[in-house]
């Protein structure tokens, strides 16, 4: 059994993930061991405690579930802010699969992620080169001198890591982007590298990188909506859901 405060932990996280509103039926059972009427003394205690002043957001039941919401008294702060807020940054597969290189070879030359892709990058790189996601990092010291690149501080910044070694291994990588992605994209190669899918001009939203293996971060719809578009969910003017910073792996705009 549990002590009560990890308990109430454990509960504040799985509301806090969850992208729907989590019935008491689906919170029990998802903790094993626990009693559902121990669970919901705990769930009663959590939302006791969201509903002091000194919190920001609260738990609120909506449609038979709970889920966090920010409250209605800080709306109008909070619209202010969603509206100051940058867009999300946005990838196709061929600049997410070019990032992924990057990231996990850098420095690293044109010509090399093109020999790793199998295609040409000079377009991709200078997308992300734009979104600032990677910058230039001298020269190599080879024939031709080609200028060399790697992420920036805004990459750690986009997805989350305190520094680079924090990147999942290049295998926890491969196994979220195609989780997200479809099973086709980063297949991995006999040399260890990274092998593209079709060049599918597809965007995806980027998504901050867990900091710990099996991390579960909310997605970006949920941050937004919950923390700030439902504080008055009646309300025609409603604020909008913002993205955040990859749970473990990289997205941004077309190339």
């Amino acid at each position: 059994m549990l002590n009560d405060d990890t308990l109430k932990a454990l509960i504040e996280a799985i509301i806090y993930v969850a992208p729907e509103p989590v019935p008491l039926e689906v919170i029990a059972r998802s903790i094993e061991g626990e009693e559902r009427e121990r669970v919901m003394a705990k769930l009663e205690k959590l939302v006791e405690d969201f509903d002091r002043p000194d919190h920001g957001i609260h738990v609120r039941q909506v449609a038979g579930g709970y889920k966090f919401s920010s409250k209605v008294e800080h709306h109008d702060t909070l619209r202010r802010f969603v509206k100051s807020l940058k867009p999300p940054i946005r990838l196709s597969k061929p600049a997410l699969e070019t990032l992924a290189v990057i990231a996990y070879r850098q420095p690293v030359t044109v010509p090399e992620i093109e020999h790793i892709r199998g295609v040409e990058v000079g377009g991709v790189v200078h997308t992300l080169l734009e979104k600032k996601l990677v910058v230039t990092a001298g020269r190599k010291n080879v024939v031709g001198r080609p200028i060399l690149y790697r992420t920036s501080r805004d990459f750690l910044v986009h997805f989350g890591l305190k520094d680079l070694s924090e990147l999942p291994s290049l295998r926890e990588f491969e196994e979220m982007a195609r989780q997200a992605l479809g099973s086709e994209l980063l297949a991995p190669q006999k040399d260890g590298g990274l092998q593209p899918s079709a060049a599918s001009e597809e965007e995806v939203d980027t998504a901050p990188l867990p900091t710990a293996p099996g991390a579960l971060p909310p997605n970006s719809e949920q941050n937004a909506e919950r923390r700030t578009a439902e504080a008055a969910p009646s309300s025609s003017d409603e604020v909008g859901p913002v993205a955040p910073p990859e749970g473990k792996a990289p997205t941004a705009s077309s190339d």
